[in-house]
């Protein structure tokens, strides 16, 4: 029981952290101050370059975000009668809101950060994971818009699409929204300049020696 109880106060207390962390990326998004991007942000690098990928999913998000704001105005007009459960719904609806906003705004404030070591791949506040450069066997180009779960795959969509797939030479393990290790060796990922981070990363990839060629059959 008391197991139980520590295990659910746990998950409780990591949802609540998360949803602060999406009403504060609201605030960095007012003020233009991107996580982890630069040399004056705590949990950033001087040398990194930031890549975006929420451009392929603000119609969705904004699509959300209407939809509450037409349900928060219906339900205004059904329960003008009982001011009590409206007032409750109305609280539900805004926060409702706030935290679609939230979601966009994290994924404005935490776009992917590639340094000349590290290539830091994020979506919202759930998935932040570092991939050392030397681990890479390869980066291509590759839509995709469909995705199964499997072992050692790790599929960073937004709405439902990914633009790139990084191959790696050794597993990289990275935590999941509730602290769970988790290996990889296959990451596919969104960019809005899917072409140009894919080419970054070639830059910085080291070069690795092609196979020696078989020998001929003997003379």
């Amino acid at each position: 029981m008391r197991g139980t109880l520590t295990s659910t106060f746990r998950i409780a207390r990591i949802l609540v952290r998360h949803e602060l962390l999406l009403l504060t990326s609201l605030l960095r998004w007012i003020a233009r101050r991107p996580h982890g991007v630069g040399a004056r942000d705590g949990d950033g690098d001087g040398d990194g370059r930031a890549f975006g990928y929420a451009r392929g999913q603000g119609a969705l998000m904004l699509g959300f975000g209407f939809v509450c704001v037409i349900e928060t105005v219906t339900m205004s007009v059904l329960l003008r009668d009982l001011p009590t459960v409206h007032h409750v719904f109305l609280v539900l609806d805004v926060y409702t809101v706030l935290i679609i906003a939230g979601l966009h705004a994290a994924s404005v404030t935490r776009p992917h950060v590639l340094t000349s070591t590290t290539l830091r791949l994020r979506r919202f506040i759930a998935v932040d994971v570092r991939i050392p450069l030397t681990a890479v066997a390869s980066v291509r180009r590759e839509l995709r818009t469909t995705h199964e779960k499997r072992d050692g795959e790790l599929n960073l969509d937004i709405a439902s699409q990914t633009t790139i797939a990084l191959e790696l030479s050794e597993p990289v393990e990275y935590l999941t929204l509730f602290g769970r290790r988790r290996a990889v060796r296959l990451v596919r990922f969104n960019a809005d300049e899917a072409d140009q981070l894919a080419c970054a990363v070639r830059e910085f990839m080291p070069e690795r020696s092609e196979p020696s060629p078989s020998p001929g059959v003997p003379a």
